[in-house]
């Protein structure tokens, strides 16, 4: 799971810059673009049949290019399924992280707190906007209202402070095609996948130079991280360290 960081005076420019990139690869494909399904333009399916691979290769580079350019970051989490479900089995992951997608989400949130909660004035300035998750969001919203104790240890939450302050409000959900960002994060997120498939050799190289293609589109999404995530160590028990630890990887 993937966010795109963006600071909100940029925000219009970024929304509009990638509106025009829309509009350009329509006129490419003739065919009028609401989103880019990023497997599909990948794989050159459906629509994109008639745009050959060297082209799709170059406007995703351009794409990732556009989006270091524009100086926001990206923060992602993400997890082995069958260990984490075997956790789940066992009692390892408390009940209220019993989704994959809420896993992933509430780790999110967690970095970010733990990322920008130093800088000074800005308490309460992050809203997160999720791709729309129906099933999800009301649970979510309670886990984000009613933190458990065990996240305090994520970030170091000291009783002088709410829990997780950086956010403005519960999240947010929007659907893809009507949020830019949320377009973005799914491409990325598309990329850092099938880095891991093809790095763990899950799955074989679909062209010969694959392999180097996604390393150097992963390396300028790495460039754009918010940077490696250390779990604060704390005397006795740390259950947010135990409950991550070994199952996803935040950058």
């Amino acid at each position: 799971m993937v966010g795109v960081v963006v600071d909100s005076q940029r925000m219009h420019v970024t929304k509009e810059h990638w509106q025009e990139l829309l509009r350009h690869l329509s006129e490419i494909i003739n065919h009028e673009l609401a989103e880019i399904h990023t497997r599909d333009f990948y794989s050159g399916n459906g629509i994109w049949r008639q745009m050959d691979g060297s082209s799709r290769t170059n406007f995703i580079s351009a794409i990732f290019e556009w989006l270091n350019d524009r100086k926001h970051h990206i923060v992602y989490s993400s997890a082995n399924k069958a260990k984490y479900y075997d956790a789940v089995r066992s009692g390892i992951i408390p009940r209220e992280l019993n989704t994959i997608w809420r896993y992933l989400a509430f780790h999110l949130m967690l970095a970010i707190q733990k990322r920008y909660q130093k800088e000074k004035k800005n308490k309460g300035n992050t809203v997160f906007i999720f791709d729309n998750e129906k099933r999800e969001e009301k649970r979510f919203i309670d886990l984000i209202n009613n933190c458990p104790d065990w996240s305090d240890t994520y970030y170091g939450y000291s009783r002088l402070k709410r829990r997780i302050d950086q956010i403005i409000d519960a999240p947010y959900f929007g659907y893809s095609k009507e949020v830019g960002m949320i377009q973005v994060a799914d491409f990325v997120a598309y990329f850092l996948r099938r880095y891991a498939e093809i790095r763990e050799g899950l799955v074989p190289a679909r062209y010969a130079d694959e392999e180097e293609k996604v390393c150097q589109w992963v390396s300028l999404i790495s460039s754009r991280t918010i940077g490696k995530v250390i779990f604060i160590h704390q005397k006795g028990d740390a259950p947010a360290l135990r409950y991550f630890i070994g199952l996803p990887q935040t950058l």
